[in-house]
This record gives structure tokens, sequence and C-alpha cells, in this order.
């Protein structure tokens, strides 16, 4: 007699290997998903400090400029609670970049960014810190970062509209 088909052994042992296949997998991706999220916030935070530096220096101040005239940059309060409306000005205010572990892109803060440290809400600093948040994704992100934590002047005495 001809029978076609797999045996109940067979099957058994394409489950066990398909078992420790994702056993071995899915730690992985996970591990991709996070590198993937401190690429992001290393790539904004150099992305929205280039954007900052450029409106600055062909304006000459951040007085009545918003957010939308600037960058694409998702950026939120300076707690990370809530993202930042494209129409916020953003002269004299602290944003931060998260690791979006929060609703809409929300979550602890990552790095922040202070605009107008010198005194007057339309001057050209900006200083980058160290956000608060103790997640992995912020901590890597941070140690990546350690270079921009300082505070930047654009412009300069030379600068008119």
């Amino acid at each position: 007699m001809k029978r076609s088909g797999f045996t109940m052994i067979e099957l058994i042992f394409v489950i066990v290997i398909l078992g420790i296949l994702a056993a071995v997998a899915i730690p992985k991706l996970a591990a991709t998903r996070d590198d993937a999220k401190i690429s992001k916030v290393q790539s904004d935070a150099a992305t929205l400090i280039g954007d900052l530096g450029t409106s600055y220096t062909s304006k000459g101040t951040w007085t009545n400029a918003k957010l939308s005239d600037i960058t694409n940059v998702t950026v939120t309060n300076s707690t990370g609670a809530t993202p930042q409306p494209l129409n916020t000005l953003i002269s004299g205010k602290t944003f931060a970049l998260t690791d979006g572990s929060g609703s809409n892109g929300a979550g602890t803060p990552c790095v922040t960014f202070t605009l107008g440290t010198g005194g007057t809400a339309s001057d050209g600093n900006v200083t980058v810190a160290a956000g608060s948040s103790t997640s992995n994704i912020c901590v890597a992100a941070r140690a990546k970062l350690t270079t921009m934590f300082k505070t930047t002047q654009f412009g300069g005495s030379g600068v008119v509209q």
C-alpha cells in the first residue's frame, strides 16, 4: 500500500525546528527595532540642530518663527508629554526629542533643545542637553550624542535680514 503525506515524527521535527528558529529570530528583531529608534533620535537631533542653524543664519532671529518654518522633525514639549503643533512659536522655548514610547510620538525626553539662552528670546543660542529618560533607547542615543551636549551660538554680529 502506498501512502502519501508526512508521518507524525516528521511533523514534530519540523515544528521543533521552527520553534528553535523563532526563539533565535524574535530577540534579533526586537534589537533591530531598538537600533532603529536609537538611529532615529540621533538623526532627528542632528537634523534639528542643522535646521535651527540654517534658520537663524538666514533670518538673524527666531522671533515669530514657527516650527513649520524651520523643520519637519517631530518635537515635544520639554517634558516629552505632548507633541508640539507645527504653528508653535519657537523663540525662547525648550523642546525635546523622545524615545517615542508614548502616544502620538510622545514619551520621555531623550534630548532637550533650549532656544534663546543668552538672555533674550531672539538670540542665536541653542543649548542641547540630556533629557530625563532612563529608557534603553534614550541612554544609548545620548551615549552617541555626547558631543552635541553644549550651547551653540548661531549667527553672529554680522547677521542682517
